[in-house]
């Protein structure tokens, strides 16, 4: 959804809300995302407090470390319905990913699907095993316990 240039400005006013939720989303802490940006802690913070608002710079390293585009950043646009990578490291090098080679990405497709069938498999296993482990009332128990 595109906004004209000069709404910006009034969007600006829900920029601290929406920093801190991206932030948020990402599970990285005020101090990390200072650190990614090249700012003081106490320059961020003001930034999601509403105290002051960042430089155009600034604001594309932001947009950078969060991952979405400046447009999505500063409310112009919104970030539609891209998955969120909460991982920070894994979330950089997803965006790399369109670099590589039509062989390598398939290599990587390959790898991805095998671990998230492998997690899947895992968690069913944990959960059977546990429900194996519970004690199973039998019926005349059941009925004494009313």
């Amino acid at each position: 959804m595109r906004h004209s240039p000069t709404s910006l400005f009034l969007d600006m006013a829900n920029f601290p809300e929406r920093l801190r939720e991206l932030r948020q989303q990402r599970q990285l802490t005020q101090v990390r995302v200072a650190e990614l940006v090249g700012v003081g802690i106490r320059v961020y913070h003001r930034w999601e407090n509403g105290a002051a608002t960042p430089h155009f710079d600034a604001l594309l390293r932001l947009a950078d470390v969060l991952g979405i585009s400046l447009d999505s950043l500063t409310g112009r646009e919104t970030g539609g319905d891209q998955a969120a990578i909460h991982n920070h490291e894994l979330h950089r090098l997803y965006q790399q990913v369109d670099q590589l080679s039509d062989e390598d990405q398939q290599a990587l497709i390959v790898l991805l699907d095998g671990l998230v069938k492998r997690s899947k498999v895992k968690r069913m296993v944990e959960h059977e095993a546990a429900t194996a482990r519970k004690p199973k009332r039998s019926t005349a128990s059941k009925s004494a316990a009313r």
